[in-house]
């Protein structure tokens, strides 16, 4: 079953009165427990893309559907909804907050859900341990390494039980065997818990970790692909 359908989708800026055409009309679909990498190099269009199909923005034409209904489907609190209880976002700059503890950074998605509080323990703890990051829950982000600040925002992505997990870029600020480890854990979440992942990226190494690759230069899909061998979560990272 599909849980993201985009037909044509084009997304058009007006940059100081001149039309930019940043997607060209992008048609795909993504099935639900796939883990699909979006590549791209840079002002590919590729991070406009997940703004759309992620319900950040909206596109300028075509149409673009989560769970069978587009944002003109939803009304404004549903949208809210989705994007807090259905999608888990993760992005380069982490986003924690400041002198705050892993569990309080976990737990923030939770105080703007309709989760009645006396479950929230157990989504946190559930979400941290499938990250691997039981042994820091007190820390504060200023004592974690990059990569268990991002292991921390992969965790509060997950919190709500997310069905869809969108990272941009999440190796991104990261060393080699951050990396490897951010890419190791998100295989996890796919293969073992079926997350479905959407990975944006402009690394070819970091996109063979998934089990799909979509290519787009220039605002256009240029191939879609399986990829058919599997890479351990160490591959194409350098030591």
């Amino acid at each position: 079953m599909a849980i993201i359908e985009a037909k044509n989708i084009k997304k058009i800026y007006n940059h100081e009165t001149v039309p930019l055409e940043v997607l060209k009309g992008m048609t795909f679909d993504i099935e639900e427990g796939e883990f699909v990498a979006i590549m791209g190099p840079s002002g590919s269009g590729k991070s406009t893309l997940l703004h759309i199909i992620g319900f950040l923005d909206p596109q300028t034409s075509g149409t673009c559907l989560f769970n069978g209904k587009g944002m003109d489907d939803y009304t404004e609190d549903e949208i809210a909804h989705i994007r807090n209880k259905e999608m888990g976002f993760v992005f380069q700059a982490f986003n924690l907050l400041p002198r705050t503890n892993v569990y309080e950074n976990v737990k923030l998605p939770l105080i703007y859900s309709d989760r009645p509080e006396k479950e929230w323990h157990e989504l946190i703890m559930k979400a941290i341990k499938a990250v691997g990051l039981e042994h820091r829950l007190k820390h504060e982000t200023s004592q974690l390494s990059g990569g268990e600040k991002q292991r921390v925002a992969i965790a509060r992505a997950l919190v709500n039980d997310a069905r869809v997990i969108f990272a941009d870029e999440p190796t991104g600020n990261l060393d080699s065997k951050s990396g490897a480890l951010i890419m190791k854990t998100l295989q996890e979440l796919n293969q073992k818990f079926g997350y479905t992942i959407i990975l944006i990226t402009h690394e070819t190494y970091t996109a063979e970790h998934a089990k799909r690759i979509i290519k787009i230069i220039d605002g256009q899909i240029k191939s879609d692909h399986k990829v058919h061998k599997r890479h351990d979560a160490n591959h194409g990272f350098k030591k």
